[in-house]
């Protein structure tokens, strides 16, 4: 099954400082704030490198951050970091193919979304390990250009390869890491490829190492 990483999820508490350090070390512009997140108490902001988005979400200001799951996440975390690790598939089949998978491994889907077009489904962390595993498609199956969590097209004109023009990994912390590796793996229909002593997972576009 190809499996592209879309998107990285940060989730931080205080969004603008965030939103701006990241834009002076990478220069990238913000691209899309999604008002949907407000339904969760967040909000956010999408930034493009190349054809993949950079996410950061954080409560609402004002709002009681333990009463959001965010919140949650980074008290139990203890501070900011990473969130979800957001893939796109080539149509429904692949994306049901991943759920079957996920459930065989006792990995609850913790949120979807079909929104006949476009269908999101995040996967719970608490049964991955670490963050959230999100696989969505959409009926576009372009996985350079149209993205509807980014507002369809429209972020392509904040895109800025000045200094960076792909994402091409993830690290995610993990208490075993080659069992989670593993896991992963199953649910994205691949292999666990050991690296420098790590488990990875290669994706389409992209490789997963988990560490300790």
């Amino acid at each position: 099954m190809p499996i592209h990483l879309r998107q990285i999820c940060l989730v931080a508490y205080d969004l603008a400082s965030v939103q701006d350090e990241l834009e002076d070390v990478l220069s990238i512009k913000p691209a899309f704030h999604d008002d949907g997140v407000s339904v969760f108490g967040l909000q956010n902001v999408l930034m493009p490198i190349g054809s993949q988005m950079l996410e950061v979400v954080a409560p609402q200001p004002g709002a009681d951050p333990m009463k959001t799951a965010a919140g949650r996440y980074i008290d139990r975390r203890g501070g900011d970091g990473g969130y979800m690790v957001i893939t796109q598939v080539t149509d429904r089949r692949d994306q049901d193919a991943a759920r079957a998978r996920a459930a065989e491994r006792k990995v609850r889907v913790a949120w979807e979304n079909d929104r006949q077009t476009w269908n999101v489904m995040q996967l719970h962390p608490r049964d991955l390990g670490s963050c959230f595993f999100e696989i969505d498609w959409d009926e576009q199956t372009d996985m350079h250009g149209n993205w509807m969590p980014a507002g369809g097209t429209v972020w392509k004109e904040a895109v800025c390869t000045d200094t960076v023009d792909a994402i091409t990994g993830v690290e995610l912390q993990s208490a075993d890491p080659v069992e989670e590796a593993k896991v992963w793996a199953y649910i994205a229909d691949t292999q666990v490829v050991m690296d420098r002593g790590d488990p990875t997972v290669p994706l389409a576009n992209a490789t997963l190492r988990f560490i300790p």
